[in-house]
């Protein structure tokens, strides 16, 4: 979206537009994905237009839905629902109850300029802890809404905030809230795991190192083996795996774990007794390799987008998981198969898997600004990356 020269730069703004099925109130947000910092949650703002008719005589609330499904739609049978909708936040958008100062956002100032006097800005601040946008992957067979949580603003005509809402004049758009990688590495993972066998003069060995802590979505993830067999044993298989990790946090049992990429391996085996072995093995998880398998966990899905493996969920800290909250996980496991008799040897070491952060511009000088429908263009002398 955007062409440098010496002189300047051309930046294109994508604005999202939606209308209410009667064409009374029409919503603009600059952007449909909110970013969580951990210490805080990027603010929610857009910026409402209203008909004349609807100036003189009609209230206008605004919220932030977030929905939780946790069950399957063609299941809710005998009145039973497997779905929760969570009000984080709601407030009268129109006439404002009060008149209090609003800290206006570059693209609320140039809407507002641009839309005229029935133009009317909000901003919504989600809570701390608010649960991150997840959708676990239905199987194909699967009909209605997927499991997951999802959010979206709503914006309608009313008499209260908890009035019945009618859908001519209600606007819904689906948001996220996402989180992405920290700038800095973590430690380098890496774990010593031994076994001892009855009669066996020692140890059987297993150390397994990965090259880093945090990986981006689609990178390699080298996994360095090392077996040493100081005991009377055989090792004859070595299978590595990556496992994404989901907790429900609703239900007391709803964590399980899935492989989402795996290699088994027996070069270099069987590995005697005495002996050892040094080995790098590559996985690369991706959701193309997991289609139409039930439960995977996903990226929050908007409409007409794809998406991929969920990102590694981070909290502040572990008692801030949010009740009604997916949180997601991923790890390295490495097992060492030794017959029968032998059994196996298993190490596992924790990884994050996220979107690298986005780079975001600030703009000092704008010298042109149109509107056209969804799409802004501003032609600016001075930028600076940040």
């Amino acid at each position: 979206h955007q062409s440098l020269s010496a002189a300047s730069m051309v930046y294109n703004f994508k604005v999202f537009k939606k209308c209410s099925p009667n064409g009374k109130i029409t919503l603009y947000l600059g952007k449909r994905d909110f970013v969580d910092h951990i210490t805080g949650i990027e603010p929610i703002d857009g910026v409402v237009l209203l008909d004349p008719d609807y100036i003189d005589d009609r209230k206008i609330f605004g919220q932030v839905v977030c929905s939780f499904r946790y069950g399957r739609e063609e299941d809710e049978v005998m009145g039973l629902n497997f779905q929760k909708d969570l009000f984080l936040a709601s407030e009268q958008l129109y006439p404002l109850p009060e008149k209090k100062e609003q800290n206006l956002s570059k693209l609320q100032e140039r809407l507002l300029k641009k839309l005229g006097p029935n133009a009317f800005p909000f901003t919504f601040n989600l809570p701390p802890n608010a649960p991150a946008s997840v959708t676990l992957q239905p199987a194909p067979e699967d009909q209605g809404e997927p499991c997951g949580v999802q959010y979206f603003i709503k914006i309608f005509a009313g008499e209260s905030e908890v009035d019945r809402t009618h859908k001519r004049s209600t606007v819904t758009l689906g948001i996220r809230k996402i989180q992405y990688a920290p700038s800095k590495q973590g430690r380098q993972p890496c774990t010593v795991v031994r076994k001892d066998f009855m009669l066996s003069p020692g140890e059987l060995e297993l150390e397994v190192t990965l090259d880093k802590q945090l990986y981006h979505h689609g990178e390699k993830i080298a996994v360095n083996i090392c077996i040493r067999n100081n005991s009377n044993k055989m090792v004859k298989k070595i299978k590595s795996m990556v496992q994404q990790g989901v907790d429900v946090v609703l239900f007391q049992n709803g964590q399980y774990r899935t492989s989402i990429a795996s290699m088994e391996t027996q070069e270099g085996c069987p590995i005697q007794p005495g002996s050892s072995l040094q080995k790098i093995m590559y996985l690369t998880p991706t959701l193309m390799s997991n289609k139409d398998r039930r439960g995977i966990a996903l990226d929050g899905q908007l409409k007409r987008q794809d998406t991929n493996l969920a990102s590694s969920t981070l909290l502040a800290s572990p008692d801030q998981r949010d009740a009604f909250g997916i949180i997601v996980s991923y790890a390295v496991k490495v097992k060492l198969y030794l017959g029968a008799l032998g059994g196996e040897l298993t190490a596992e070491l924790p990884l994050v898997l996220m979107h690298p952060k986005v780079r975001t511009y600030t703009f000092t000088q704008y010298e042109e600004y149109t509107i056209e429908s969804r799409l802004f263009v501003s032609q600016l002398t001075d930028h600076r990356i940040i």
